[in-house]
């Protein structure tokens, strides 16, 4: 459920008509619900609420800080991928013995400031990373609070980009080889082992994946305890999908139940990183047509809707060839045809929905992309040196611009024109 309704065939956020915002702060801008996010983290974080765990949001999802904020003002923690990551959660007041470090690629820089940090743990993903993060450590004084991103090999049936679990993929460590490196860090000075991490994948639709990764990592963790290393923590990651178009995820009640029928019997605290399941149905991108064109030719008709929303503004339906429903902000009669909604960027690729049967449109009417509140922004870029959108966050009848438009002035921020000698 979210908090994007309409009342007499306009769009409203809560209590705020969308176009009320757009005539405020141009277009495109992204707009979320503060309503609904904290119901969707609400939604997930209760259904563990009888067994000790640890919500961390994955901050890849949706970063602006004014929205980590939220969430740890409830409890929640951060799942982070990157040095800047931990920054902004640090900034949004997230304390830093909630905030779990995952990724394959920590810099050397990055694994200090997070040891300076005091976060709870870093999620190792090779043995290369350990002796680096050992060393660092060792340097530095400290010691760092370990567990390893263990690679079950199980297939969560998504997309190709976002499967996580699987040998082939880039992420974790395979099983087979963790208990070699869990020894290893037994042993290590600088390092304390505390806990094992999974993490399959994104957007999936079944809970049978989840199931059959925790039962490999039961069997995992027995062997461990045969080998006197206690687990503190069991991070399990995140991947709940939600509804795009026609999936069918589960609830989240739903999975949290089938996840506590498995780890009953385990004694640790559970730790588990949502993103998209919180955040992506309470955001949506809003943008202004700019033109209408048909192309024909010979027996080919295509009929396009120009935007001044492009794939740099929201990448997934270019990169991953993603649906999203696109309505209008307002309500027009008339009989509808078929679409390409596309952008000003100069590349084929740059489309936010293809063959879309759309009502009529005209120049100045607003559409909203809906869904997109997870990998939005946070994946959006300068792309043909577009300023990156502004962002708006609504509580009931008011709302707040919580990250102001880019100028062109920003873009070439930290550009310098060498003088060479001749």
């Amino acid at each position: 459920m979210n908090h994007f309704n309409r009342k007499d065939g306009e769009l409203y956020c809560e209590e705020v008509a969308v176009e009320k915002i757009a005539q405020e702060v141009g277009t495109p801008f992204y707009l979320y619900s503060k309503r609904t996010l904290l119901q969707h983290f609400h939604a997930f974080d209760s259904g563990f609420a009888d067994v000790a765990h640890l919500t961390c949001f994955a901050v890849k999802a949706c970063s602006n800080i004014a929205i980590l904020h939220l969430f740890a003002e409830v409890g929640g923690g951060a799942d982070i991928v990157s040095g800047g990551e931990l920054f902004r959660a640090l900034k949004a007041g997230v304390p830093s013995d909630r905030i779990i470090y995952s990724g394959v690629g920590k810099t050397k820089d990055e694994l200090l400031y997070a040891l300076k940090s005091q976060i709870l743990l870093f999620n190792i993903e090779s043995s290369s990373e350990l002796d680096r993060l050992q060393t660092v450590a060792r340097e530095s004084g400290r010691v760092a609070p370990v567990s390893f991103r263990v690679n079950p090999d199980v297939d969560p049936m998504t997309h190709a980009y976002i499967s996580t679990g699987l040998a082939k993929n880039k992420f974790g460590i395979p099983i087979r080889e963790a208990m070699e490196l869990y020894e290893r860090a037994a042993g290590m000075e600088g390092i304390e082992v505390k806990g094992i991490s999974c993490h399959i994948g994104s957007q999936l639709t079944k809970i049978s994946p989840f199931v059959e990764s925790i039962t490999k990592l039961k069997v995992f963790m027995q062997e461990l305890a045969g080998k006197d290393i206690k687990i503190q923590y069991l991070d399990l990651g995140g991947g709940v999908g939600i509804t795009y178009d026609s999936e069918t995820p589960p609830h989240p009640h739903d999975y949290a139940k089938a996840i506590r029928n498995e780890i009953n019997d385990i004694e640790c605290t559970l730790i588990l990183e949502p993103g998209r399941v919180i955040v992506g149905n309470a955001g949506i991108l809003v943008t202004e047509v700019q033109y209408t064109k048909a192309n024909r030719g010979g027996d080919v008709e295509k009929n396009f809707v120009i935007v001044d929303a492009a794939m740099n503004d929201l990448a997934r339906p270019s990169l991953y060839g993603a649906y999203h429903t696109i309505q209008p902000v307002k309500e027009r009669q008339g009989e509808a045809i078929k679409v390409d909604i596309v952008g000003p960027i100069c590349e084929t690729g740059d489309f936010l929905a293809k063959d879309r049967e759309f009502s009529p449109v005209v120049q100045g009417d607003l559409l909203a992309v809906m869904s997109a509140g997870a990998y939005g922004f946070s994946m959006s870029s300068n792309y043909n040196s577009r300023p990156r959108v502004a962002e708006v966050l609504v509580d009931g009848n008011q709302y707040a611009l919580i990250r102001r438009r880019e100028t062109v002035e920003q873009l070439i921020q930290g550009e310098v024109i060498p003088e060479f000698e001749e």
